[in-house]
């Protein structure tokens, strides 16, 4: 672990420099700054002025102390709320556009003072100094430190708590879950924290009340509680929460979410939120049940329709989470699934970030399932590989994304290397492999599978 100063330590070193060693100011700071790096000290979170100024962090911090009377004791008007409020939006402001202000913040005791102070806002006051103390304390939230103060000062509890009777408000339930999304980001306790105040349920009501209401914080929540990214555990709770997720019907909320099509303004995010919920075979086929697979299969098509890539992305992604269950595969192939995806290929042929995303479910599709790999080779599959590759040479993950297609089309599928040979990809997934480290593994597969001399050169 990093060693660690105070700012006394701090300010002291940059004195003995300017007065032992006659250095001037900011030549002081700067020899202090390099020093301490070198003998690998962590600076984060210390103000690092010149002597005599101060940093604008710890002004608005004071700025914010100053405002309340007597520690919240005395009566607070809405004048003064209002005044605390454009401070919450100086501090945010600050703390967003540099992590170093955030880490000076929680050093000096921003989380505990902005819990503290939005515990105290009145119910009866205007909405604008909750939404702005939500999104302060979310910009703050940055690491497992000022996350773990949240945790001790209440936060959890002070935060659900505000989204239980702001139910019919949007912009408290989104800033009130940008808030969840940021605790929850990096902190498997804080995870648990929510789930044992029942977010999951409180989540469940608000997706029944609002639909396609754009609460896009309210699927950033969803997705950072159901994400493993929590270093200092071996083994996350997160895949129980998923099924906890999908058993009390949120997943089914997100289907009805994608039901209203390119419309609806919660669609990429209900696309990135119902895959991250798609831990398992269960809940991938109890997806589909209710419709999931035409429902995606109709906004793949709409998608390339309307030349929408952002949807054609997260669409094909979520497909390709959905045909890790076998029972899928043959629901996508059977409904013509493959025919969408090729032409949902042709249509967003100049774009490699998008062909990457067909390919990747097109090899998923073709796992195991030699039947799929030859209706994909009938739509027109390999030449979209050769067509790909050749277009865009430097596009690494593309690149490898086709060399894995490639190979699930011809392993089980001795008919496939031959067309394959013949239009000439394996002169295209030798470039790839001598261009792009990423592609090594997966493009001498390729050749072998194709039963090429030499593949392992």
């Amino acid at each position: 672990m990093a060693r660690s100063i105070s700012q006394e330590a701090f300010d002291e070193l940059v004195r003995e420099n300017i007065d032992d060693l006659g250095m001037e100011p900011s030549e002081a700071l700067q020899d202090a700054i390099h020093t301490l790096s070198l003998q690998g000290v962590n600076l984060s979170g210390i103000v690092t002025c010149l002597p005599g100024e101060t940093s604008p962090v710890i002004r608005c911090l004071d700025k914010l102390k100053q405002q309340l009377p007597s520690q919240l004791r005395d009566p607070v008007d809405d004048v003064v709320w209002t005044d605390i409020a454009v401070s919450f939006d100086e501090l945010r402001a600050l703390c967003s556009q540099d992590k170093a202000n955030a880490a000076i913040a929680t050093k000096n005791g921003a989380v505990e003072l902005l819990c503290s102070l939005s515990s105290k806002i009145p119910a009866a006051t205007s909405q604008a100094p909750l939404l702005s103390a939500f999104n302060a304390l979310a910009s703050l939230l940055h690491d497992v430190q000022s996350t773990g103060t949240f945790k001790i000062s209440n936060g959890p509890r002070m935060i659900i708590g505000f989204l239980n009777d702001n139910k019919q408000n949007i912009d408290v339930l989104n800033s009130g879950f940008g808030v969840v999304a940021s605790a929850a980001t990096g902190d498997e306790i804080l995870k648990e924290s929510f789930m044992e105040l029942k977010v999951d349920e409180l989540i469940m009501e608000i997706m029944s009340i609002h639909k396609n209401a754009g609460i896009q914080n309210l699927y950033d929540a969803i997705r950072v509680l159901l994400t493993p990214d929590d270093s200092r555990v071996v083994a996350s709770q997160v895949y129980g929460y998923a099924r906890k997720f999908a058993k009390i019907g949120i997943a089914e909320a997100l289907v009805d979410s994608l039901r209203a099509g390119l419309s609806s303004p919660d669609l990429v995010s209900a696309c990135i939120t119902l895959k991250a919920i798609a831990v398992n075979d269960e809940i991938c086929k109890s997806i589909s049940e209710i419709g999931g697979i035409d429902t995606i299969l109709r906004c793949i098509e709409d998608s390339g329709e309307q030349g929408n890539k952002a949807v054609a992305k997260v669409c094909c992604s979520l497909l390709s989470k959905l045909a890790g269950s076998d029972t899928n595969k043959s629901e996508i192939v059977g409904k013509g699934g493959m025919d969408k995806l090729i032409k949902l290929s042709a249509r967003f042929n100049d774009d490699p970030s998008v062909l990457q995303e067909i390919m990747s479910i097109i090899s998923v599709l073709s796992l195991r399932a030699p039947e799929n790999a030859a209706r994909a080779v009938e739509a027109g599959a390999g030449d979209l590989a050769i067509q790909a590759m050749q277009k865009f040479p430097a596009a690494a993950q593309m690149q490898r994304n086709s060399c894995l297609m490639i190979r699930n089309l011809v392993v089980r599928n001795p008919e496939n290397r031959t067309v394959l040979l013949n239009n000439g990809v394996e002169k295209y997934i030798r470039k790839a492999k001598q261009t792009h480290a990423n592609c090594k593994d997966a493009a001498t597969d390729a050749l072998r599978d194709l039963g090429v001399d030499g593949y392992n050169l």
